[in-house]
């Protein structure tokens, strides 16, 4: 009997052993592989825009139980603004944010978006440009996993100068750079080319009389302070447009599930972006009426003869693409049936 019991006793202890083996094991099995990503921000921290991108990664955390780890680094930290889509293209940076503009050339077809159609906010412009990139597939961008696009709120001219009329803005020497010294010089004025830290000190001492600016730069970079009017130019409203783009490795190397995750968050990011630029704007509304600086209103006629005068750079947008084998004409029709 006392044999009997101590082979049970033994049974008993071997078939705990085994289970705890077995629940070891289970417990290994069901360890998610956790996937840390990069990502490249060339706004400083202290900007809206960095603060919602910031948003984003941790809502991408969260809703994936942690599974993707997202790291930001911004302030240019990472990778310089103008190499960052080249950085995401070779690996450099798993996951990058900045601007199509800054390689022009590079992006085409998509150069059609910053084009001064009347872009009337940053939601609107964001939402068009998330539109066309899904409508067109651009081949330009095969080489990484899109995530969402964004595009700030219509660029403006804010002066120290009192214009208005268009014609007042032929005598004038306008910062602008890229698209916005095409439109200076469809207006009859001299652009010049600076950065935004440079623009205060040059509109302080008169080395230009003017800046195209979204209004959210006039209180962000206190520009505001040193111009005395503000010319409602939202008929030819222009945007610079945005990417937020993925390693096609990193993103192939992704579960499914967890993919699609991003890609619901990043499809939610697309009006919270939008909207940060536009708060951005109200912000830089304020502060310049805080200031006592004057608005300015242009009449209908004006605004007309606005748009006429952009006709050159729209002819230019959609011959290059022809040229290129690209359907430039079809998409600036069908940016401005959007906006209808």
């Amino acid at each position: 009997m006392k044999k009997i019991a101590t082979l049970l006793l033994f049974a008993v202890l071997v078939l705990s052993g085994c289970n705890k083996k077995d629940e070891t094991t289970t417990a290994k099995a069901e360890k998610k592989e956790v996937y840390n990503l990069n990502y490249a921000v060339f706004f400083p921290a202290s900007h809206l825009q960095a603060q919602t991108a910031e948003a984003w990664a941790e809502e991408v955390g969260k809703r994936t139980d942690g599974q993707v780890k997202i790291t930001l680094f911004p302030g240019g930290t990472l990778t310089a603004a103008a190499q960052t889509y080249e950085a995401v293209v070779s690996g450099v940076a798993d996951i990058g944010m900045s601007v199509f503009a800054y390689t022009r050339g590079r992006f085409p077809l998509l150069e059609g978006l910053d084009l001064p159609v009347g872009y009337p906010d940053g939601v609107t412009a964001t939402k068009i440009a998330n539109a066309m990139v899904k409508k067109y597939e651009p081949a330009e961008l095969s080489d990484v996993h899109v995530l969402y696009l964004h595009a700030h709120g219509p660029g403006i001219l804010a002066s120290r100068n009192e214009v208005r009329t268009p014609a007042d803005i032929a005598s004038m020497k306008v910062r602008a750079t890229g698209l916005s010294a095409k439109i200076v010089t469809a207006l009859g004025g001299t652009p010049i080319s600076m950065s935004q830290g440079e623009t205060y000190e040059a509109l302080q001492k008169g080395v230009v009389d003017a800046t195209f600016c979204p209004i959210e730069t006039l209180k962000g970079w206190k520009q505001g302070e040193v111009i005395d009017y503000v010319v409602d130019t939202k008929s030819i409203g222009y945007t610079t447009t945005m990417f937020v783009v993925m390693n096609k490795a990193k993103w192939d190397a992704l579960p499914e599930n967890l993919q699609t995750i991003m890609d619901e968050v990043s499809d939610e990011w697309i009006y919270k972006q939008g909207e940060a630029w536009d708060e951005s704007d109200r912000q830089g509304e304020a502060f310049v009426k805080d200031l006592g600086k004057t608005f300015i209103s242009l009449s209908d006629g004006d605004n007309k003869a606005l748009i006429a005068a952009m006709n050159p750079i729209y002819e230019e947008y959609t011959a290059a693409a022809a040229e290129k084998g690209l359907p430039g004409e079809a998409f600036l029709a069908d940016i401005r049936d959007m906006l209808k």
